[in-house]
């Protein structure tokens, strides 16, 4: 299959869909009480653990770099030092049974046990096939583990992959942007599409004067309004971002083709709805609303 045949946008949708679901773990209840039981209980060193566990016992330097828009101080303060606590292959193994009770919580018993999901788990399997190591270490390090055996877990294992594998393609486009990773944030953000203030500050270890420098930093550039709104530049710049993006991460996609992608992304979908609808995320995650 060429990469002609493949309409420029099937891809992100594709992978918006899995993202989804992948994502529902980093606000499960099940993470906590799984981390906790192996001692790793503040709810950031959490999410440091769990992602970058794959990538072996690093240091604070590798996550902020991998992670990239993350203040490196707030990485510092729990990295590595988690490691103490637990070793990635338990945080590894807590993170999988805590995916494996969010999924059943989310979805249902008979939803993870059905035919869709095992087509669903074949097909994003099929796709990571055609990604790419080179570049991309968080894509590169999940590529290392193996694949469960049970659908639903295979196929969040596989929307890991391409999930991780955007996500580096991204990063490398955000730099050539000259958007660092608190500028991305704010641009995001600004958007209507990426995490709220509050999120942000929450999570990633920024506070408001820092948000607002870099504010002031995008408005001297004519990327953003006062209002905090993209001028035409900052919309046209966030723009040639995500097709940069697609471009660099249409290899999976055109290797499954137009037809593969359109069923995961309806069986994607419909898996990301069930799980909205159960309440997998929390309501002003995303928006521009003020912290």
């Amino acid at each position: 299959m060429t990469t002609a045949a493949l309409e420029p946008r099937a891809g992100r949708r594709c992978h918006n869909m899995l993202n989804s679901l992948h994502a529902t773990h980093y606000f499960s209840p099940d993470l906590g009480r799984e981390l906790g039981a192996v001692g790793v209980t503040d709810p950031r060193a959490v999410n440091f653990a769990v992602r970058s566990a794959a990538l072996g016992a690093v240091g604070a330097g590798v996550v902020t770099a991998a992670f990239y828009n993350y203040k490196h101080e707030l990485v510092a303060r729990h990295v590595p030092g988690v490691w103490e606590t637990a070793s990635p292959g338990q945080v590894l193994a807590a993170r999988a049974r805590a995916v494996d009770a969010t999924l059943r919580r989310l979805l249902g018993e008979e939803v993870c046990a059905s035919a869709e999901m095992a087509e669903a788990a074949r097909l994003a399997l099929r796709a990571a096939e055609a990604c790419s190591r080179e570049a991309r270490p968080l894509y590169a390090a999940h590529a290392d583990l193996p694949v469960p055996e049970e659908p639903h877990l295979a196929y969040w294992h596989a929307a890991t992959l391409l999930r991780e594998h955007r996500g580096d393609g991204h990063l490398a486009v955000l730099m050539s942007a000259g958007l660092n990773g608190l500028e991305a944030l704010v641009t995001h953000t600004a958007t209507g599409k990426g995490m709220s203030p509050k999120w942000v500050f929450g999570t990633r270890g920024w506070n408001r004067e820092e948000w607002d420098a870099a504010a002031q930093r995008l408005r001297e550039r004519g990327l953003l309004e006062a209002s905090g709104d993209l001028t035409e530049r900052g919309v046209a710049l966030r723009r040639e971002i995500e097709q940069e993006t697609d471009r660099l991460d249409r290899a999976p996609y055109a290797h499954l083709g137009p037809e593969g992608v359109a069923r995961l992304t309806e069986l994607g979908g419909a898996f990301a709805h069930a799980a909205l609808v159960a309440g997998a995320f929390p309501a002003d995650l995303i928006g521009k609303g003020d912290a």
